[in-house]
């Protein structure tokens, strides 16, 4: 069995490459991460909510195959974080730089 590795050494020039700005990259890709989280953890709880009952039955708690295979799916899917890297190394997060307040203020 292989497992993902969770820790990977990034090239820092490629991040700060679309951004000029590591630190502005490192935001983009958090804010990406949470995102493509809270979408999987919706997810996961739809499907497990298929399965809820109001009877607490301790047997049929652990008779719940189906139930113990989607989580187990869910748990070996990449980091979210590990993929919103990859999305914005690639290219495929879209953002915009706020203008400096600045620019908007008028005298």
């Amino acid at each position: 069995m292989t497992t993902q590795a969770s820790i990977e050494t990034r090239d820092m020039d490629k991040l700060a490459a679309m951004t000029e700005n590591v630190y502005a990259s490192v935001a983009i890709i958090s804010k990406r991460s949470r995102q493509i989280a809270v979408n999987v953890k919706e997810e996961l709880n739809a499907k497990l909510a298929e399965f809820a009952s109001t009877v607490d039955n301790l047997e049929e708690i652990f008779e719940n195959r189906e139930q113990i295979e989607i989580s187990k799916f869910y748990e070996r899917l990449p980091k979210a974080t590990n993929v919103a890297i990859e999305e914005f190394i690639e290219g495929k997060v879209m953002f915009r730089e706020r203008e400096e307040e600045q620019d908007k203020l008028e005298f």
